[in-house]
């Protein structure tokens, strides 16, 4: 499954898994015209655009990750911008459980030349159940919400959070040994209307296990009582990567700490809404959701 090989990506070669296009930018009228005479072309500046350095899992849920070429002064990915690395040009990129067939990835050069990647991306046989009854009604009663509107907005401020973790370029290990109960994607189909899908991987190893960080960074979220999760820890990766921990027994960590790798960060539990004591551990690339397991490989 794991496809971690890294890629030299080179502006002449024509791959399958990709294509390479490189264009220049501010054509205006004058420089079209211009084009007619080859002599009229003034010299590029600089050496050509150097090659970029890509690896990662090609497939839905999967993920890119890689260094820009030398002369990049911007990049985006499928049209929004993408953070470098200011030290080494490095870069993350998730790709969501729904990621569509190809992604886009564009650097543009200091004098405005552009190299465009188009990935293809694996599509995944996700575990669907089919179910012969409705699905139940959507909605909440107005004084639940009251309750769960703070968590929620909790969460989602905790994760759009930028703290200057490094964690994002490591390679990333299980937080706990166990049996997996539950996996990444699967959905119900009611009566052909889709339910939620899994959004994380759940690990049962036992009520009270402690578990640890699976790369470093910091936590900004770390919280006990919420009414769906529970105890729940967030851990900003940095480039727009977190965790989230969830149904905890116990937190050894609080917000703002700073963690590393293997780190134990808490306890499992069945806090929140859980049928019995399990980890259930979830990974967020901005509004991209990713499966964990192709972040550590096969469980030992």
């Amino acid at each position: 499954m794991r496809r971690a090989a890294t890629l030299i990506l080179v502006a002449a070669a024509s791959l399958s898994l990709f294509r390479v296009e490189t264009a220049l930018a501010d054509d205006d009228d004058a420089a079209i015209a211009a084009r007619s005479d080859d002599s009229a072309l003034p010299p590029i500046p600089g050496p050509p655009l150097a090659p970029a350095d890509l690896g990662g899992e090609y497939e839905q849920g999967g993920w890119i990750r890689g260094v820009a070429p030398f002369d990049t002064v911007s990049a985006t990915f499928n049209g929004q911008p993408l953070t470098l690395d200011p030290a080494d040009r490095r870069f993350f990129v998730g790709l969501d459980r729904d990621a569509g067939s190809n992604a886009r990835l564009v650097f543009t050069a200091r004098d405005g030349q552009q190299r465009v990647h188009t990935l293809e991306v694996d599509p995944r046989d996700w575990q669907i159940q089919r179910v012969n009854v409705a699905k139940r009604p959507g909605g909440s009663s107005e004084e639940w919400w009251k309750r769960r509107e703070p968590e929620w907005l909790a969460i989602r401020d905790a994760r759009a959070l930028d703290t200057g973790a490094e964690g994002w370029k490591q390679d990333f290990i299980w937080p706990v040994e166990g049996r997996i109960s539950g996996r990444f994607g699967r959905q119900r189909i009611y009566r052909g209307e889709p339910g939620s899908y899994h959004s994380g991987i759940d690990i049962a190893p036992g009520n009270g296990v402690p578990f640890v960080a699976p790369a470093d960074g910091v936590v900004v979220l770390a919280r006990t009582g919420f009414s769906l999760e529970g105890g729940i820890i967030i851990v900003d990766h940095g480039a727009g990567l977190n965790s989230a921990f969830i149904h905890l027994s116990r937190l050894a960590v609080a917000e703002g700490d700073r963690v590393e790798q293997g780190q134990v960060l808490g306890n499992i539990g069945a806090s929140g809404r859980a049928t019995g004591p399990h980890l259930h551990w979830s990974l967020m690339w901005n509004e991209a959701r990713l499966d964990p397991l192709l972040f550590t490989g096969p469980m030992p």
